[in-house]
């Protein structure tokens, strides 16, 4: 029997219907956040107070943490979430800076606070940026720890998050503290309290199809791979960057950024294990610019032996350091964090900038001797964090977009140059240069040196580096001499920079 014309009419109408019922927007799929910075001076008046006359204290950074431009700590390594449908971003950075003063006869500190493994989260506009805190309590000194502290509100008025392609930044967004932070600010602060803007830039990459394979052993070479990462000198790229001589670096060849650190990648040589020698070099340059100078350091090698360790650029010895009995564990021979001082043919290189015997970045050195060794991680401060910071105003209006990576300009491969021209620059306190002519016979044109011996390691007075257990880089010892705590801002001593009462 034919089912009646109703039926099929009906039948049809539903099939239809089914059709032409509109379907919602696909929902876009969660990307993964890999790699990244984020810039933040926590709050500048805080840093002028400790590292003022009252205080008499200094900062050290921890865990591969960086310094750009004048005042902003830098965080790295990325990692989490970044959903373009909805917005929300979340974002877990590694690094961390620790303030001491107002130092004790005991070698203790009044004042300790260490800001550690900030994180962002961003969901249906409102931001927060939480992090690791240790302090000790202003007045009882009781020390507290606490992880993921919610530190700041971020304020996102006007910021569309969606949509962003890779990366996703944020420039100069307000931060204000919170009541929990303002608790574990060891009560410097009361909630409500402006903090220093926060700039970030995060990646997030398409998953790739293939994988690199890894590299095959080499019998002639003793080794699979290798790499040396050295930041050459913390002071000596602020200045760099900074106000005076207004310049940047560039990479090339391979060479990479890590923030506090440059590696020099794909080494190859002879490795000794009975004797403990090791003979690399490595690919990548680091070429820095400025006003009226130029400084490119390539063809970077090692030699160990000895127990000593020599890196060279060009042929020329920049600096020694001590690296122990060369013996793999786990396939990986490695020396982390060595102290590395200037020799006399690197201070030539420098230009008489520093003396020889300064105190330099510590130097890292990884040698995969077995196929299935890794070398260990490089900091990663994401696309685009190679390139100098921007000295032009910051925008008052943050602004969520995906931003193009900057390419780095190839440096020119040639001999070391450092030249200083022109009528003169100006000292800066603890980060300029004096220029002047030297009187020794033979030497050429004007010359640029600090001012004064830089004590510490790396904290707002100036200085190099020191490794400390954990990755940290200590900074000058504060003057022993015990001082009574003050409020950072109505200390009765004026800071060199004057606290903001905002």
């Amino acid at each position: 029997m034919l089912p009646s014309r109703s039926l099929v009419s009906a039948l049809l109408a539903a099939v239809l219907g089914a059709l032409l019922v509109p379907v919602g927007p696909a929902h876009a799929a969660d990307r993964t956040v890999h790699g990244g910075r984020l810039d933040w001076g926590i709050r500048s008046s805080f840093q002028s107070y400790v590292t003022g006359p009252v205080a008499h204290g200094s900062w050290r950074l921890l865990g591969g943490a960086a310094t750009v431009g004048t005042g902003r700590f830098r965080f790295h390594s990325a990692a989490g979430s970044y959903d373009p449908g909805g917005g929300a971003l979340e974002a877990a950075f590694s690094g961390g800076v620790r303030f001491t003063g107002h130092p004790g006869a005991d070698g203790s500190y009044a004042l300790d606070l260490t800001i550690a493994r900030p994180a962002v989260r961003i969901s249906g506009g409102r931001g927060t940026l939480y992090a690791d805190m240790t302090s000790r309590a202003k007045g009882t000194g009781k020390v507290t720890t606490a992880r993921q502290v919610p530190l700041a509100a971020l304020s996102l008025g006007g910021i569309d998050m969606r949509g962003g392609g890779s990366p996703v930044a944020l420039t100069d967004v307000p931060a204000t503290l919170t009541s929990q932070g303002a608790a574990a600010f060891a009560g410097y602060y009361p909630a409500g309290t402006a903090l220093d803007p926060v700039s970030l830039s995060v990646d997030t990459p398409t998953p790739s199809a293939t994988s690199s394979p890894a590299p095959s052993r080499s019998a002639s070479a003793g080794f699979v791979d290798a790499a040396v990462d050295w930041g050459v000198r913390r002071t000596f790229r602020e200045y760099v960057t900074g106000p005076v001589a207004r310049g940047g670096w560039t990479l090339s060849g391979g060479a990479q950024d890590g923030g506090a650190l440059f590696r020099f990648p794909r080494g190859h040589g002879s490795y000794d294990d009975e004797k403990g020698t090791l003979d690399a070099s490595f690919a990548g340059a680091v070429r820095f610019t400025g006003a009226h100078f130029a400084l490119t350091l390539d063809r970077i090698a090692v030699e160990v032996a000895d127990g000593r360790g020599t890196l060279s650029s060009a042929g020329r010895p920049l600096i020694t350091f001590p690296a122990g009995r060369l013996a793999p564990r786990d396939g990986l021979v490695a020396v982390s964090e060595a102290p590395a001082t200037l020799t006399a043919a690197g201070a030539k290189v420098f230009g008489g900038m520093y003396p020889a015997g300064t105190v330099m970045d510590p130097v890292s050195l990884a040698v995969a001797v077995e196929g299935a060794a890794r070398l260990p991680a490089l900091p990663d401060v994401g696309s685009g964090g190679s390139a100098a910071p921007s000295l032009s105003p910051s925008s008052p209006s943050p602004v969520a977009r995906p931003e193009a990576a900057a390419a780095s300009a190839s440096s020119d491969h040639g001999p070391l140059y450092l030249g200083l021209v022109g009528a003169g620059l100006v000292a800066a306190a603890a980060i300029g240069f004096a220029v002047r002519r030297s009187s020794t016979a033979g030497r050429r044109g004007p010359v640029a040196q600090f001012p004064a011996p830089l004590k510490g390691s790396g904290d707002a007075r100036g200085g190099p580096a020191r490794p400390e257990g954990d990755g940290a880089r200590e900074q000058g010892a504060a003057p022993a001499t015990p001082t009574t705590t003050a409020d950072p801002e109505t200390a009765s001593a004026t800071p060199p920079a004057p606290p903001r009462t905002d």
